[in-house]
This record gives C-alpha cells, sequence and structure tokens, in this order.
C-alpha cells in the first residue's frame, strides 16, 4: 500500500515516521517544506511538491491538520488532494468540525472515500504509536486501513457513521480541556494556602480524580518554561468553539465548556496563544493576584 501523509507538525511527523517504520511506501507533502525534507532525509521516503502530486503517487492519504481552513485549503485548493487522480482513501485525523467531514465526503472525487479518523494523545502517544483513534466507518469499511492505523495506534473504535469520529474527538477534548483548566483552579486554590505546588500535585496525582494527562502533563504543569509545547492554547481554544457550536447546534447543554472557552479567550487576548496549554495554570495564578 503506498500511503501519503500531508502536514507535519508535532503529532503528523511522529505518526508519518511510524508508517515508514513499518514499511510503507511512504510520501509526505507539508506546508512548510524544510520539514517533508528533513523527514524524507531521517527515513527515506519520497516527497511530494504539492497535495495534488501527493494524491497521485499514493493509495490512501493520511491528513493531520490544524483545523477546517487548512483541511480545506489541503483538500479543496487548486494543487489539492482531490484535484487528480490517484489516492482513493483519505483518512483526516485531525481534529475537525462534523460538517467540514461531511463537506468533504461530499467534494471528494467519485469512488473515493473520505474517513474522519481523529487521534486521542499527546506527541509522546504519537511517538510511541500509542494513539487512540476514532474512526467514523465502521468495522468493515476499516477493515482493509486496521494494519495501516495499528502502526500509528494501540486501539481503533469504530464509531459507525462518517462524521460520528469528529464529534467523538471533540467531546474528548473538552474533558481534557475542561480537566485541565480545573487542575489549575484546583492547584491555585492549594497554592494560596501555602501548599508547595509539587505536594498539592502529588496528591492531585494519586488521588481519585487522577487521568493518565495528569501524570504525563505533570512536568508541564510544574516548570512549563523548561519543556517544549505539545499543544498550545490557541488550538485548545479553537477545540472549544468547535465544541460549543456543535452542541448549540444540537441543542446540548455544556455549561462548563462554556467556562471553559471563556478562560481560554482570555488567556490567548492575554499573550498565551504560542504557549502550552498547561500554562492556564500560570494564567489562573496570575489572575488570582
Amino acid at each position: 500500500m503506498r500511503v501519503g501523509v500531508a502536514g507535519l507538525g508535532r503529532m503528523g511527523a511522529h505518526m508519518a515516521r511510524n508508517l515508514a517504520a513499518a514499511g510503507y511506501e511512504l510520501t509526505v507533502w507539508n506546508r512548510s517544506p524544510d520539514r517533508a525534507r528533513a523527514l524524507a532525509d531521517e527515513t527515506g521516503c519520497a516527497v511530494a511538491q504539492t497535495p495534488r502530486a501527493l494524491a497521485a503517487a499514493t493509495d490512501v492519504v493520511v491528513t493531520m491538520l490544524a483545523d477546517d481552513a487548512s483541511s480545506e485549503a489541503v483538500h479543496l485548493g487548486a494543487d489539492g488532494l482531490f484535484a487528480g487522480s490517484g489516492a482513493r482513501v483519505f483518512v483526516e485525523m485531525g481534529t475537525m468540525s462534523p460538517d467540514h467531514i461531511a463537506a468533504l465526503a461530499q467534494a471528494a472525487p467519485a469512488g473515493c472515500t473520505v474517513i474522519d479518523a481523529p487521534v486521542s494523545g499527546a506527541t509522546q502517544a504519537a511517538a510511541d504509536a500509542q494513539l487512540l483513534i476514532m474512526a467514523g466507518c465502521s468495522p468493515d469499511t476499516a477493515a482493509p486501513l486496521m494494519a495501516l492505523f495499528d502502526a500509528m495506534g494501540r486501539k481503533t473504535i469504530c464509531l459507525g457513521r462518517p462524521g460520528a469520529g469528529a464529534v467523538m474527538k471533540l467531546a474528548v477534548n473538552s474533558l481534557i480541556h475542561g480537566l485541565n483548566q480545573t487542575l489549575a483552579e484546583a492547584m491555585t486554590l492549594a497554592e494560596a494556602s501555602g501548599i508547595a505546588p509539587e505536594a498539592a500535585f502529588d496528591v492531585i496525582e494519586n488521588s481519585a480524580a487522577a487521568a493518565p494527562m495528569l501524570k504525563y502533563r505533570r512536568p508541564l504543569y510544574l516548570d512549563e518554561a523548561a519543556h517544549d509545547v505539545t499543544f498550545t492554547v490557541a488550538l485548545a481554544r479553537k477545540d472549544m468553539e468547535v465544541t460549543a457550536a456543535l452542541a448549540r447546534d444540537l441543542g446540548a447543554a455544556m455549561p462548563q465548556g462554556e467556562i471553559t472557552l471563556s478562560v481560554l479567550r482570555d488567556a490567548e487576548a492575554q499573550g498565551y496563544a504560542a504557549r502550552d496549554m498547561a500554562a492556564i495554570l500560570n494564567f489562573m495564578r496570575e489572575d488570582s493576584t
């Protein structure tokens, strides 16, 4: 199977490496060509000059893009994935709105399939091929792709229909961003009483409220500046805006989600956009003084 990957950011580059390591004939494209060339030098994969060329050289294209707008440009642009012939399956693994997935499915060339298969897991999970993949399709549709998914993730859950993966990813991310906000509030409360941050985190991490993300993000919460950004405040705000819009469309109440979105917007407005989402702890500390 010839596989293409479009989007070599923090997650996509790791996923492409794992596909190359699994033996797939890999071609990559990235908006910043230097990233594609660097990955080619590292793995021996081929580099496409345009998304259209990427589709022409492959059977399946995996996209890992930031948002609906970037996905639309890569798929539907004049030199986009859908502009020529070649690949017959397009797997969008970024966090997108279900409306965007529906639009891609409608715009895809005749005989082609679009599958939304967003992932849960941070950059280390991507590097270790330990992502959870939420596929908006039936098990039968996913069957020819399971080896590909297994090269990137620890588990794939099929949710039955197009767009369901996108919805489930937004639901999971709303929980993650809510937990991030609540952790920041709990830490701020403990610190205000004089409890050291490390001790407070020890208790939280060993309590009934513990979650895997608290363990692997602990270094960022306790010393954000000393570690690489894994997921920005701006991306968290984007996630929650898409989620809030979906909730309104479906008539689902998400009061906690609205509060989380409000805090993320405030933090972004105060210069936190490019900082890791763990920086919300520092934002809440400043807001409490």
